[in-house]
């Protein structure tokens, strides 16, 4: 349904009438997508529109295919409403995540739901276009195999580090600084030329958060502390139900705060990460303070994070009490966060975390044990049960999010695709030139690892 032209000579700042409908259509539709309204009735109280204007405003997305207003719902002592959907099979959204050692892809629908996902290893060292050309081979098996005919609306990227950003910026145009050894590379232009669809680059952390926020255990609150333990430690905010980035996307670099463990004063990275958990367990073994680490040793084996965190499950001492200690310092920065933003929930993630109970308990002990009782009264603090899908989906739900916000949804919607977002159009035409002179320039291509599983 045509939108009425803007009157001439309207007062200046008055918003026009296609300016005010497009706010209106965007607001009711997102009402319907996140579920808060599903009949007529419902969209009336909760946009606080006449009736008119919403049914205006529904035919007007029924038309353009965005909804469906098809199945009867419950009667309340009348006449049965008819439900109104959004349709979450317009489109979907390819997503990825890039670790040191490990690649995931998945495939999700508008309302960011896997239809399947794949992971396998790599090395991130590696030449840049080697794995470029690997994550568009996995990309393109997807959409052959679970989405032949939808358009491609999206791509987002969890990546180890930062990503720096300009919140001004809709759409990326060019690929942000986010690993030395894909500086120069042109990642995000490949994808956007390929699949002429928009691209976000998030930290993995971020992703998970949101990941966590919309699928895990974070569904119900609206203030949440992620924090995933590794090589590095870093947390995710979720503050009043919307992700908290920082001025330069680098919110959550809690490994850099400084700890200290008995004599030694270091970065929480340094004290409470896998690599001091390695450390001090092959030292354990080495010493003979670990009898289960130490005969690992004498067999060949290696000790690392995952045999200290083995050996602590079969009741090593040693290895407990090495992860006692990162848990006690890791929790000595938790508690400080929990003080200071109250959260209603904390969560941990990562491989130390999950494996077992041993860090998670001594979080809690050393939290509950420092903070303000007001903090703590009903703070639950869990661990993450979405294991390697929260990054896929947290990376989904950032794309979803953008698309979907009132500034970009305002520029889109009245022609049923955000690929017809004027600024994108833009976007896509610079970075096909960007791409166009990047690959022109000469490069290395070294192999990466041979893959396996039944992905190409």
């Amino acid at each position: 349904m045509p939108l009425a032209p803007t009157p001439p000579n309207r007062g200046k700042g008055r918003p026009t009438t296609r300016e005010s409908a497009s706010a209106s259509l965007g607001a009711i539709l997102n009402l319907i997508r996140l579920g808060k309204a599903t009949t007529r009735q419902e969209l009336e109280r909760e946009s606080e529109l006449g009736r008119a204007v919403v049914s205006d405003r529904l035919a007007t997305l029924s038309e353009i295919g965005l909804v469906v207003e098809s199945e009867l719902g419950i009667a309340s002592g009348g006449r049965a409403p008819r439900l109104v959907r959004f349709r979450t099979d317009l489109g979907c959204i390819l997503v990825a995540t890039l670790d040191q050692s490990a690649l995931g892809v998945g495939i999700a629908d508008l309302s960011g739901r896997l239809s399947t996902e794949h992971h396998e290893a790599i090395d991130l060292g590696a030449d840049a276009r080697s794995i470029s050309d690997r994550v568009v081979s996995l990309f393109d098996w997807l959409i052959a195999k679970h989405a032949p005919t939808m358009p491609v609306w999206g791509i987002s990227i969890s990546v180890p580090g930062p990503v720096t950003h300009d919140e001004e910026t809709l759409f990326l145009e060019y690929t942000p600084s986010f690993l030395p050894a894909w500086e120069g590379f042109p990642f995000v232009e490949t994808l956007v030329e390929r699949y002429g669809a928009p691209v976000w680059l998030r930290s993995s952390i971020e992703t998970m958060t949101m990941g966590e926020r919309f699928s895990g255990a974070g569904q119900s609150v609206r203030d949440m502390l992620f924090v995933k333990v590794g090589k590095r430690i870093g947390a995710g905010l979720i503050c009043d139900g919307r992700l908290h980035r920082g001025t330069k996307g680098a919110a959550g670099l809690i490994g850099q705060m400084p700890v200290q463990a008995g004599d030694r004063t270091s970065t929480l990275d340094a004290l409470a990460g896998s690599d001091m958990i390695a450390r001090e367990g092959l030292l354990a073994a080495q010493t003979g303070r670990s009898p289960l680490l130490a005969d690992t040793l004498r067999r060949g084996g290696t000790v690392g994070a995952i045999e200290v965190s083995q050996a602590a499950q079969a009741g090593d001492p040693a290895s407990m009490e090495i992860l006692g200690l990162s848990g006690r310092l890791i929790g000595h920065a938790v508690a400080m966060l929990a003080n200071m933003l109250n959260p209603d929930l904390i969560i941990l993630s990562g491989t130390m975390a999950q494996t077992n109970d041993l860090i998670l308990a001594a979080v809690r002990e050393t939290v509950y044990g420092e903070s303000h009782p007001l903090v703590t009264r009903d703070l639950i603090i869990g661990k993450s049960q979405m294991g390697s899908s929260a990054g896929l989906v947290g990376a989904a739900m950032v794309a979803i999010e953008s698309l979907f916000d009132p500034a970009c949804l305002k520029d889109w919607i009245v022609q049923a695709s955000p690929l017809a977002h004027p600024l994108f159009q833009s976007v896509r035409q610079t970075c096909g030139e960007r791409k166009t002179m990047a690959m022109a320039r000469p490069a290395e291509v070294p192999g990466i690892p041979a893959q396996t599983g039944s992905a190409p």
